[in-house]
């Protein structure tokens, strides 16, 4: 190769590559479960997927994503994510030794992004399964597991997310229909939204959350 070819090829190989790596490494990330239960089982796997989203829009690969759950009494559980099916989708199993209520937090391995989803219940092996959740109680519970967390601020799951005055959804009510057929497919509607997939139930879960009464704040 000549060398006045040669700085430019070095160039190429090194330089370019360390400025997209920069750009690339900057920003926010959305994290989004596949499938969030109700409740878990002591001892048996329970099996996490998710999908790491720069900006709540590009897959991120290549992550060394990991999961931790917690009890109050001190317990710990963790698992180290694998890279799953689809770009961006990562996968753990996570083994809750123990009955009792779990707080589990996703870290997506990019900056300080991380999840932290409402309390898993834990039962015994045998244990007749809890009462189910109401589609609201359920909805509030995807709110958090589906990412929703990421842009949007409603009072009862992130008070403190601090966000544009359009994507606070506490106490916004919407015509239940259009709600429904936006979560099923947002291209429908200008907005930088991806389409999360979300199964029919979780569909109804969601629009009976997002659109239940709340209840006013206390004066202090």
């Amino acid at each position: 190769m000549k060398s006045q070819h040669l700085v430019p090829f070095v160039l190429s190989m090194f330089v370019l590559p360390a400025l997209v790596g920069i750009a690339f490494a900057g920003g926010w990330a959305a994290i989004t479960l596949n499938d969030f239960p109700d409740y878990a089982v002591a001892g048996k796997p329970l099996n996490l997927i998710f999908t790491v989203r720069q900006h709540g829009q590009t897959p991120l690969t290549g992550l060394q994503a990991r999961v931790r759950a917690t009890t109050a009494d001190g317990r710990v559980a963790t698992a180290i994510a694998k890279p799953g099916a689809a770009p961006g989708e990562y996968t753990a199993a996570l083994n809750l030794p123990e009955p009792g209520e779990w707080a589990i937090v996703i870290d997506s391995g990019f900056n300080a992004n991380a999840t932290t989803l409402p309390n898993l219940k834990v039962i015994a092996a045998g244990t007749p399964p809890p009462t189910p959740y109401s589609p609201a109680t359920r909805g509030l519970r995807l709110f958090a597991a589906k990412g929703c967390v990421a842009c949007h601020r409603h009072l009862e799951v992130n008070p403190e997310h601090s966000t544009d005055v359009r994507f606070d959804l506490t106490g916004r009510r919407f015509q239940q229909d259009y709600l429904k057929k936006f979560l099923a497919d947002p291209s429908i509607k200008p907005a930088e939204m991806p389409n999360l997939k979300l199964k029919e139930d979780e569909i109804e879960a969601l629009a009976a959350f997002i659109n239940k009464a709340v209840a006013k704040q206390q004066p202090r």
